[in-house]
């Protein structure tokens, strides 16, 4: 993930020598790979509504072709080309994510290995608020924090894809919305504060992304019920 880290890298130290706050420049950082990912997200989103719309159509499929494999296929098929669908659409933007997470990851773990200033070797020791050393574990207060806020947006992520697939994600959702955070809550208090800011910021910045998407989860729902009334009445 050097490739990604580098650049990134470059972006702390300049964020740094401007501001003067490692702990400043950090969360800086993630409001902007946050901001550059809010595309990716509202793709993701957008792809799993769409999904959460056909899912009817879909059923009606597999129950009419359900001794005929082949022709369920084709017929789910010729679904998706008419509906504009992508049974893949949300696996891009997640691994784009991923790609993103892991840099920053590789970064903030190690961040002298992917910056060449000098003066970051000092400022990556700073305190922040009451964090004495942002390279050292803070063993309590962020680890809590980045769990809670990983717990709200998980929990609002799984209720935005509710309806797609639900049968199939029930059980790995009730594992992600408690086992993810428990793990977050964990390596938190294992790696540098620094990492531990980000995630809690990445992750309180995302539930006002969620927010915002339910916004638009409830209007498509609006428009699709007022589709249905003029289509009865037609």
């Amino acid at each position: 993930m050097g490739i990604l880290a580098k650049p990134l890298g470059f972006l702390l130290s300049w964020l740094y020598e401007l501001i003067g706050s490692y702990g400043i420049a950090l969360i800086i950082v993630t409001v902007i790979v946050k901001l550059c990912l809010y595309p990716v997200y509202a793709k993701s989103i957008k792809s799993t509504m769409k999904m959460t719309e056909v899912q009817p159509k879909i059923q009606e499929i597999q129950q009419k072709y359900a001794k005929d494999r082949e022709l369920m296929n084709e017929k789910m098929t010729e679904l998706y080309k008419e509906e504009g669908v992508s049974m893949y659409g949300g696996c891009l933007p997640m691994v784009v994510q991923m790609i993103v997470i892991m840099g920053l990851f590789a970064l903030l773990r190690n961040p002298m290995a992917y910056i060449d200033s000098d003066s970051m070797l000092f400022a990556i020791h700073e305190p922040f608020l009451w964090i004495q050393d942002l390279a050292q574990p803070d063993k309590w207060i962020l680890p809590i924090m980045a769990a809670v806020a990983t717990f709200i947006a998980t929990l609002m992520s799984q209720n935005a894809t509710a309806g797609a697939n639900a049968q199939q994600t029930k059980m790995m959702n009730s594992i992600m919305k408690y086992f993810f955070p428990i793990m977050i809550l964990w390596m938190a208090r294992s790696y540098p504060a620094g990492l531990a800011i980000y995630w809690f910021g990445s992750q309180l910045i995302q539930i006002f992304y969620n927010m915002r998407f339910a916004k638009m989860r409830k209007e498509s729902a609006e428009k699709r019920a007022k589709a249905s009334k003029k289509k009865a009445r037609a």
